[in-house]
């Protein structure tokens, strides 16, 4: 049986302690859900612990997209850029409602990091590289070219643009339809969930954990041959409950991004400019925003917490100006904003913007299996990576043999739509039925761009909860039970934050509707009014946090 819904938390608990797991993964985001999902593809029987929600931490604090490392080329990172411009692809046509193509310009400018030449030459290796598809190969602009795509580029100097595309995400969402495909596949995932001490057999070795569930209270043992640990920034943190943080150890750092309305900052054209300290940035519409990151600071405060702070805002704002000049962009113009820890491996002496990006696996004497470093865009072969050296384990300590990794072309929940041309056919399809749900076009379009496949699921608890929606809007409503029925959903911010990214992308909206979520949270879950109070705060908080009001 499938346990995906909230009110089964007490019974996937119990299956989590019951017997003896092949692999239990620690971590919920974008890494630990494709090593899940890897797992029980293969057959393994399969776990998942998350002291937070799922894609909590870094997973939903992204530049939200599935690159083809265009920026590791200028690193001669040539393999990493070969490897993640074929995963792209790869993400894309297995969940094609989470990823799509967007055309990305890449002005230079007299005097600047790139030239005509250097950029013609680079996007020719880059598609040669990463396998790109005739249709999305390189091309060049003049500068009238380029100034007709983007008129709030900034003219002086400007030379021409590369042009080429990269693939945008929700990576939240991601994260969710890949963690709830291991789920369909027999996984058994729990968030608010965290080991807090491992447990050895008599001869040292790793085969359980001590796991606290932050909703109930209770500790319980989880069991497993193997223990893999993917908790992202704090993988050291557990390697040092293990004993076993030795030898090469993470940087966090540190990426801020800021998010405006349209009607202050209207971007037509995703653009990645470089700036006076030669640093790179993304600029992104996005529906009715537009969306500007990274930064890239190190990062030693607390994990689960980062800010933007002033610095952070000032520096982007200053990046915004020198490339939109026409626009004077202030503190005030920003909608919301959002920071995430990057967990990269440590090169002494090297800038947080000059660290490579690839991904790592530590086994320490105990045979905890750490997994480190590397990029949402690489996640599968993360996963496969991770998840052949607990086969391999798993053979020589048992004789069990699993296959090899099978899910290059296995679609994610709500991906089953057959690919990328498929998801158009069924988009429209439902598109043509906006008059039998009594939807708007703007909503069908949200709910076949959030749930994919999924979205029929929606629609028909939309259906059958309309009429009884009387203090929420029913399409909310249809959302959120979908979310708490299927996704795990326990608190507002799961619902705001990660399975919807509105606090980002549409903080009114969250305004508008967070009173009727709490209303009905509060009571399919019976909170007392303690626990009603804590949530609310914590959202409170978060929408103050995600508008800066707190820099003032």
């Amino acid at each position: 049986m499938v346990n995906t819904s909230s009110h089964k938390r007490t019974e996937i608990r119990h299956q989590l302690a019951k017997e003896e797991l092949d692999i239990l993964v620690i971590g919920g985001g974008i890494t630990g859900s494709g090593i899940a999902l890897d797992a029980a593809n293969r057959g393994m029987k399969t776990g998942v612990i998350e002291m937070q929600d799922f894609a909590a931490g870094t997973s939903s604090r992204s530049t939200k997209l599935v690159h083809g490392g265009l920026r590791y080329l200028k690193q001669f990172e040539v393999g990493l850029v070969a490897e993640v411009g074929k995963e792209r692809a790869i993400v894309y046509e297995n969940g094609p409602h989470v990823t799509t193509p967007e055309w990305m310009m890449l002005p230079f400018y007299k005097g600047g990091t790139f030239g005509p030449l250097s950029t013609n030459v680079g996007l020719r290796v880059y598609d040669f590289l990463a396998g790109v598809k005739k249709s999305e190969r390189r091309k060049m602009l003049s500068k009238e070219n380029a100034l007709q795509k983007e008129p709030l580029l900034q003219s002086e100097d400007l030379k021409g643009a590369g042009y080429y595309v990269e693939y945008k995400t929700d990576d939240a969402r991601l994260t969710i339809e890949v963690l709830k495909k291991a789920m369909e596949l027999g996984a058994n995932a729990l968030n608010y969930v965290q080991a807090t001490a491992f447990i050895y057999d008599d001869d040292g070795q790793v085969n359980g954990v001590v796991a606290k569930d932050h909703v109930s209270g209770e500790e319980f043992n989880i069991f497993a041959k193997q223990v893999v640990n993917a908790a992202g920034p704090w993988v050291d943190e557990l390697r040092d409950k293990d004993g076993s943080k030795t030898g090469k150890t993470l940087q966090l750092t540190k990426g801020s991004h800021l998010i405006f309305s349209q009607d202050v900052f209207p971007l037509r054209q995703a653009i990645y400019f470089d700036t006076p300290d030669k640093r790179m940035i993304f600029a992104i519409p996005r529906g009715d925003k537009a969306y500007v990151g990274t930064t890239d600071t190190k990062y030693n405060q607390n994990i689960a917490h980062p800010q933007v702070t002033e610095e952070d805002r000032d520096y982007l704002l200053h990046a915004i100006n020198q490339m939109f000049p026409s626009l004077d962009i202030t503190a005030e113009h920003i909608d919301s904003s959002y920071v995430g820890v990057r967990p990269l491996i440590s090169e002494p002496g090297k800038d947080p913007g000059e660290i490579s990006r690839k991904d790592e696996i530590f086994v320490s004497d105990s045979g905890l299996i750490s997994m480190a470093g590397g990029k949402l865009t690489g996640y599968r072969k993360m996963a496969e990576q991770a998840v052949d050296k607990v086969a391999s384990v798993l053979k020589q300590e048992s004789g069990i043999l699993y296959g090899s990794s099978q899910t290059m072309h296995l679609p994610i929940s709500g991906g089953d739509v057959g690919g990328s041309t498929g998801f158009e056919r069924f988009k429209n399809q439902l598109l043509n039925k906006i008059a039998t749900f009594e939807v708007s076009e703007e909503e069908m379009t949200t709910l076949v761009d959030r749930y994919g496949g999924n979205a029929e699921k929606v629609l028909s608890i939309f259906e059958e909860q309309h009429e009884k929606a009387n203090y929420m809007d029913p399409v909310v409503l249809a959302e959120l039970i979908y979310a708490i029925e299927e996704e795990l959903t326990y608190t507002p911010s799961d619902f705001f934050i990660r399975r919807t990214s509105a606090l980002f992308f549409d903080i009114d909206w969250v305004r508008t509707h967070k009173d009727g979520v709490i209303r009905y949270m509060s009571e399919v879950f019976e909170w007392d009014e303690a626990t009603k109070q804590r949530y609310t705060d914590e959202l409170e908080a978060a929408i103050e946090e995600a508008a800066l009001t707190t820099l003032g």
